[in-house]
């Protein structure tokens, strides 16, 4: 559940954007908890209108895999393959990034074909590829499940069974489980952070040959934590969106807690990040380093604890941006000046 941009924009010009039929809300039904859910009957009732043909449709599969957030979730797999002990290889490496980007275009085009009736009711996503009827359910569908396939398959193949085990429990988790939570309990978000702590542990299978050490599940851990900052502050700002469509967010009914698990996780990072010298991953000089970093995003999460407004949300949101990648950088880093330490 790694969201990054406020936005995402459209590949096709605001003069074509497609409204959903008539037809297709004439029977719809409310329920109580005013999600509208249109009544899918015949094939005339999804009309496309705007059809995508060569590198158009390249573009309508970028949007489908939702291109930046799969990238976002390729580098966090990198970094655990970076960090992880034992020699880099080149091989391994590149089909760890191909299959891990199939996997989330998979999760990302299915989360999109479950959700299209809610993604049109939404300012942020009404313009997704199936909301705004660029390609047929079915198609979207096609693709997802070829890509899921295709990624789990090479993970399988050219890396090894844990790392294909993880990328499978990717699209489940998130298709599934988050998808399905964000209609029925706050729960959602925390299922939404167990999706974004797997890329790192699968970078981490990819390079020690599926052995999951305590160390693999700190840089999962790292991930998981920073989900609440980063997604709640934004989740603040979109709460009348999420309560438009019908989603049960804690920025919606209960934005006070919605404040404090941001703070409590941000929090959190402080042992997290410590934990990674202790084990012998890193040199101790990370404790400084991380220390810096995360306080500024604590900072934040504090302020918009004390005060949960538009302004406060905004800059934790875009703290979190800069924080993670920045940490990771860090780590890194603090590794490769140990491991030349051990080599002189």
């Amino acid at each position: 559940m790694i969201r990054l941009p406020f936005h995402s924009a459209s590949r096709v010009p605001l003069r074509v954007r497609s409204r959903w039929p008539r037809s297709t809300f004439a029977s719809a039904s409310s329920s109580a908890k005013g999600l509208v859910t249109p009544r899918h009957g015949s094939a005339a009732a999804w009309r496309i209108q705007s059809s995508a043909r060569g590198t158009d449709l390249l573009g309508v599969y970028a949007d489908l895999s939702k291109g930046k957030l799969t990238a976002f979730v390729v580098l966090t797999s990198m970094a655990g393959y970076a960090v992880a002990p034992g020699a880099a290889h080149v091989a391994p490496l590149l089909w760890t990034a191909v299959g891990t980007a199939l996997c989330a275009g998979s999760a990302n085009a299915l989360n999109q074909w479950i959700e299209v009736p809610y993604d049109a009711q939404m300012s942020r996503t009404r313009n997704r590829p199936l909301a705004r009827h660029a390609v047929a359910p079915g198609h979207a569908l096609g693709f997802a499940a070829g890509a899921g396939a295709l990624g789990v398959g090479a993970l399988w193949a050219c890396v090894n069974p844990v790392a294909a085990g993880l990328g499978a429990a990717n699209i489940v988790l998130y298709a599934g489980a988050y998808t399905a939570l964000k209609r029925l309990s706050i729960a959602n978000t925390w299922a939404g952070a167990l999706v974004g702590a797997i890329p790192p542990v699968l970078g981490w299978a990819a390079a020690t040959g599926g052995d999951l050490g305590a160390g693999a599940w700190v840089m999962g851990g790292v991930l998981f934590a920073w989900q609440f900052p980063h997604f709640n502050s934004l989740a603040h700002t979109l709460r009348a969106d999420y309560s438009k469509a019908g989603y049960r967010m804690m920025s919606v009914s209960r934005p006070r807690l919605n404040a404090r698990v941001a703070l409590r996780y941000a929090l959190l990072m402080f042992p997290l990040s410590a934990a990674l010298p202790l084990l012998g991953i890193c040199d101790a000089w990370l404790l400084l380093d991380s220390s810096a970093v995360n306080g500024y995003m604590a900072y934040c999460a504090y302020a918009f604890w004390r005060r949960p407004d538009a302004r406060r949300s905004r800059r934790l949101f875009f703290s979190s941006l800069v924080h993670l990648p920045v940490l990771l950088i860090l780590i890194m880093a603090h590794k490769h000046i140990q491991e030349r330490r051990k080599k002189t």
